[in-house]
């Protein structure tokens, strides 16, 4: 989750990261899945924003959630954002009336049986995938590909509690998902090679930049980045300096476009505080012990933007710091 972009700006070459690069597939690989219809289950800042670059790429879309009121946000987002791209240049009216025809939505999961991808987009935590794949697995036909957008969590552990490990994979979008042209992909030790080259291929199809991760914890983007929020946490809680001075120094000192600690609040700061413990237990290595400062923001519910406090105050404009 990198946001150091905005929908509808422009992308500057001078800002973008390295990734590897994959090789093309080939054609028979890619094409023994075809994916004509793509699942989105859990329509938050994730799931709407994955809902909207394939039906804007001319994919069909099922967006999912328990809750029809998630469903309405999500669909008002995807709305707005892509009023952004249009103003922007980067769509046409025409191409947004197209793309919203392609999303349906749906309260529970009877409409997956449609797709030939369903992509899990809920929250990061382990035990609520595992008990969500179980009740997606009667509504999925055989040769449905199950991927997860986890940032953090095992392929290999979470694929063997499906009923498909070796169609299982990790699709790994930045946040926000229209504008960031990164995504990580994560073979399990059971995912098949027609698995890889259906959802590499898919993602091409998105004019998304392909990264191959390992199944290590938190894979490339939130090994880096999250200990590196992790440690302006602790910088703050040591008294090293507050928190406009931390994100200042790290804004004109090393050109980052929002600085580590208002990016924290951005990404939320429980989910950062579960990847650190993600580490912390996959590695078992101090350095990625959870800073104690971000712990108790999280039990305080301080998680960021999302809950209207975190690092920041945004009941003011311009948010003010906590601390």
């Amino acid at each position: 989750m990198l946001p150091f972009a905005s929908i509808g700006r422009h992308h500057d070459p001078q800002q973008e990261y390295i990734v590897m690069s994959v090789e093309p597939l080939p054609l028979s690989e890619a094409t023994s899945y075809p994916i004509r219809k793509i699942g989105v289950v859990g329509a938050g800042l994730m799931g709407n924003g994955i809902a909207h670059v394939c039906a804007l790429a001319g994919i069909e879309v099922v967006l999912t959630d328990i809750r029809a009121e998630a469903l309405d946000r999500a669909m008002t987002t995807i709305r707005v954002n892509l009023d952004r791209q249009i103003k922007a240049g980067l769509t046409t009216e025409q191409q947004k009336a197209a793309a919203l025809t392609r999303i349906v939505t749906a309260v529970g999961y009877d409409r997956l049986s449609e797709c030939d991808l369903v992509v899990e987009a809920i929250t990061e935590k382990e035990e609520a995938k595992k008990a969500l794949y179980k009740l997606l697995a009667p509504h999925m036909k055989p040769d449905c590909i199950l991927a997860t957008n986890t940032s953090s969590i095992s392929i290999t552990r979470l694929g063997a509690s499906t009923d498909r490990p070796e169609k299982f994979i990790g699709l790994h979008f930045m946040n926000p998902v229209p504008v960031m042209k990164l995504v990580e992909i994560i073979r399990g030790i059971a995912t098949d090679d027609r698995t890889f080259a259906a959802v590499s291929a898919l993602a091409q199809r998105l004019d998304k930049t392909i990264s191959v991760a390992e199944d290590f914890p938190a894979f490339i983007v939130n090994r880096i980045l999250v200990p590196m929020i992790n440690e302006a946490v602790f910088a703050l809680y040591e008294g090293v300096a507050t928190v406009s001075g931390i994100d200042t120094a790290m804004r004109l000192g090393a050109s980052h476009r929002m600085g580590p600690l208002e990016l924290a609040d951005f990404i939320g700061l429980d989910t950062c505080l579960s990847i650190m413990q993600v580490l912390y237990d996959g590695l078992s290595d101090s350095k990625y012990r959870p800073c104690p400062l971000l712990v108790k923001y999280v039990e305080a519910g301080w998680l960021g933007r999302k809950t209207g406090r975190g690092f920041y105050d945004y009941a003011h404009t311009p948010p003010r710091p906590t601390r």
